[in-house]
């Protein structure tokens, strides 16, 4: 590996496979909890269901143990906007969950993040028709801002294929964000004060890759580059503070709060999400980007 003037952590081919088969483990294990999501589930269970996927894939948790972090996975309903430790939490119909996720194969990281609406049968699908996301329980101002917050990754992200500076990223995040709440007549918020990052042989890495407009253009977007590209976006203000516990992220104002999140690689002919089954084929589309294959 070769490191820049920021250590920025350049990887080869052969390291972004180790962190593709990473990516898959997160991939696998996101989908495995939220079929685990029902009413009267404790976010302690949801933890039970990541570990052992993780373990069955013969990986292991980035999250556990890191500063003394206590869960394999984040767990964060409504007003938490993300690093929820597991625990006794029941969760209800209704609730907003963001599940956070990283796996580790071979000394290189995967970490990706969804948010999704408990409904009376388990997590909803927020693309399905609004009438029956409502008869299943759900609030659709919390569907706008799961739908919404994911959107803005996904435009992050497509960003990544084109750009020459990092804060290309930023800018396509607000300006979706921007846009879903002009369409829906909502104002959100988008948090500063946590942001995504570079992976790679550590989950978090330098350069920092910020979420919304900044003044400067941001390090040169360069092959090799793995990025974590993973908005956090409110029903209300962006202010944020953290529990007791020293993990849990809180909205100041109570708004609720949604967290999507998606390991990506910039490779010598294109990009890849590493933390997609399809590599990002089917979202990226939309902005006519095609990842590539590693191979």
């Amino acid at each position: 590996m070769v490191f820049g003037r920021e250590r920025v952590e350049y990887k080869t081919p052969d390291q972004v496979r180790l962190m593709r088969r990473a990516g898959l483990v997160v991939a696998d294990t996101l989908a495995a909890v939220r079929a685990a999501a029902r009413p009267g589930v404790t976010t302690a269970d949801l933890d039970a269901v990541a570990a052992k996927a993780i373990d069955d894939a013969g990986a292991a948790p980035s999250f556990l143990g890191y500063h003394g972090f206590s869960g394999v996975i984040c767990t964060s309903v409504n007003d938490e906007v993300i690093h929820g430790i597991p625990g006794s939490r029941v969760l209800a119909v209704g609730d907003l969950v963001s599940i956070d996720c990283g796996a580790i194969v071979e000394g290189w990281h995967g970490d990706s993040a969804i948010s999704f609406v408990l409904g009376s049968e388990g997590a909803l699908d927020h693309k399905l028709p609004d009438g029956d996301l409502v008869a299943a329980g759900a609030d659709l101002a919390d569907i706008g801002l799961v739908r919404t917050t994911e959107a803005a990754m996904w435009a992050g992200i497509a960003a990544l294929a084109s750009a020459k500076r990092l804060n290309a990223v930023g800018q396509a995040v607000e300006a979706a964000v921007e846009m879903a709440g002009q369409f829906q007549g909502v104002e959100y918020g988008i948090v500063e004060e946590y942001v995504g990052h570079g992976i790679g042989s550590a989950m978090h890495q330098p350069p920092d890759v910020h979420n919304y407009r900044t003044s400067g253009s941001g390090p040169r977007l360069r092959s090799g580059m793995c990025l974590a590209i993973e908005p956090m976006i409110t029903r209300g203000g962006a202010e944020t503070n953290v529990l007791a516990d020293d993990w849990t992220v809180v909205t100041d104002d109570g708004s609720r709060a949604a967290h999507w999140e998606h390991s990506t690689a910039i490779m010598e002919d294109g990009i890849v999400v590493l933390t997609a089954v399809d590599g990002g084929a089917e979202r990226l589309g939309v902005f006519g980007v095609e990842p590539v294959s590693l191979g």
